[in-house]
């Protein structure tokens, strides 16, 4: 893969990046002025000074304030991408279990079926495969190479190997770091908007004479709200990263015992 390819590739998936966020945020604006304030869910009809109707779980939502679309965007993202990288680590992983492939191409290389194995990466395709039939397209050349040294051809084989990896890493732990920013960002967020929600509440108590209830009770609601929001979010992030990271770390450690195994077997098979 050339750098123009990779360029490409980069400037491909960051305006995928910022077409899910942008949506996500025009998606969660619109739910939260057209569904959530929807005059149906107050007394009265009114959304701004109407208490949300018994047991309107949409309205009391509505409640929380204008920090509410901004967390239900950043959940957005979350799902959004979360989706996103299962659908490519389903793809990195290929088409059938990782350790029948693995033991089945090391089986084939031991007894030098070498077109047969590189057929077997063509058939599970996903990352290891690709990495592995590089390094074995690489190892029929270098088993004909007679104006290279046996040291020269290992270091050769080992080169191809971390070229071949160095190539797959990146579309694995793409986006994630919008994931991991959303899990730090979403708290901060829920609790800007419990912040502004007491602040609300404790002005309705400072009133002289009988306290605004309307004032307090709105007060409230925005800061449970809002931590709520803000803490689900931020869960849903933490849970998502965890699990893709360890994915990833799995399939990484795959692809470097594999390789190992394959320069291994080349080292002993060449003279």
């Amino acid at each position: 893969m050339s750098n123009n390819q990779n360029s490409a590739g980069s400037g491909i998936g960051s305006f995928f990046a910022a077409t899910v966020i942008l949506s996500a945020i025009i998606v969660s604006v619109v739910v939260y002025m057209f569904v959530l304030g929807n005059p149906d869910n107050f007394e009265g009809g009114d959304p701004v000074l109407g208490h949300p109707l018994p047991g309107n779980t949409l309205g009391v939502v509505y409640k929380g304030g204008f920090i509410v679309p901004i967390l239900m965007s950043i959940v957005v993202i979350i799902l959004a991408f979360s989706i996103e990288r299962f659908l490519t680590l389903s793809k990195a992983n290929g088409r059938g279990r990782l350790n029948v492939f693995v033991r089945n191409l090391q089986n084939m290389i031991n007894n030098n079926q070498l077109s047969a194995a590189v057929a077997e990466c063509d058939k599970q395709k996903g990352s290891l495969a690709n990495v592995m039939k590089a390094g074995l397209l690489r190892y029929s050349a270098l088993q004909n190479d007679a104006t290279m040294d046996k040291e020269q051809k290992v270091v050769a084989m080992q080169k191809e190997l971390e070229e071949a990896t160095a190539l797959e890493l990146p579309m694995l732990s793409k986006n994630l770091v919008i994931i991991s920013t959303c899990a730090s960002i979403a708290t901060l967020v829920g609790l800007i908007g419990t912040v502004l929600g007491m602040i609300k509440a404790f002005s309705a108590l400072a009133q002289a004479g009988a306290p605004d209830a309307v004032a307090l009770a709105n007060g409230i609601s925005e800061a449970l709200i809002n931590t709520a929001l803000g803490i689900s979010g931020s869960t849903i992030a933490i849970i998502m990263y965890n699990y893709f990271t360890t994915q990833i770390d799995s399939l990484t450690y795959k692809i470097d015992e594999s390789g190992y195994s394959l320069v291994s077997t080349f080292e002993s098979s060449t003279k």
